[in-house]
């Protein structure tokens, strides 16, 4: 389970003020009233930002971890949520999307690039719709970075977003939030699925 850590610091500092050693959860978020044996359970990095570490409890009660995600940090994606932004972004302009994907991740062959790039695409315009609902002065936006960055008066979208639904984090997906978003399911496409083995017989 994630909760949010607002820092207000960049990566950079967070990681040379070793902030991860001052955080701090004044009480579990599954057992608000207590008794739960909320304990504090090491730190763990994240590999994709060098130096940073996030703090982790542990509720005996419900026997699950609690992380304090930076700020900062995406959740459930690679790296912090400004990186994110900027991919997210950058593939809002002109060119086609193999371009793009091509450009930010030359490092890898086109098609996962591709994949790449769409992960983070697919979530931001989710977690966009979401914000969008929840925060007043972002009524009628348009769901794009540019336009958000633009209502909001920032170039950190994302994380002013997860500033401003504080409250509903746990409810909104990735990356500002900490919930999964699973795409729907037809249920009359898997009605006709057959099952695996032989036809029955006619």
């Amino acid at each position: 389970m994630q909760v949010a850590y607002q820092t207000g610091v960049t990566s950079d500092t967070y990681v040379k003020q070793r902030a991860w050693q001052k955080a701090s959860l004044q009480q579990c978020p599954l057992h608000p009233q207590g008794g739960c044996g909320l304990a504090r359970h090491g730190t763990y990095c994240r590999s994709t930002v060098p130096g940073v570490r996030v703090a982790r409890w542990y509720c005996r009660k419900a026997k699950t971890t609690i992380s304090l995600l930076p700020s900062f940090l995406a959740a459930r994606l690679a790296g912090t949520l400004d990186e994110v932004e900027e991919a997210v972004a950058a593939s809002e302009g002109t060119l086609p999307l193999e371009v793009v994907a091509g450009q930010l991740r030359p490092d890898i062959e086109l098609p996962g690039a591709l994949r790449w790039l769409r992960r983070r695409r697919n979530a931001v315009s989710v977690a966009l719709l979401a914000a969008v609902t929840l925060v007043p002065a972002l009524g009628g936006c348009d769901l794009s970075i540019k336009a958000v960055r633009d209502r909001l008066g920032t170039t950190s979208a994302l994380v002013e977003l997860r500033r401003l639904c504080s409250g509903q984090l746990a409810q909104m997906a990735a990356p500002i939030g900490f919930a999964h978003h699973r795409p729907r399911r037809d249920d009359r496409a898997e009605s006709f699925q057959h099952k695996t083995g032989a036809d029955p017989p006619s």
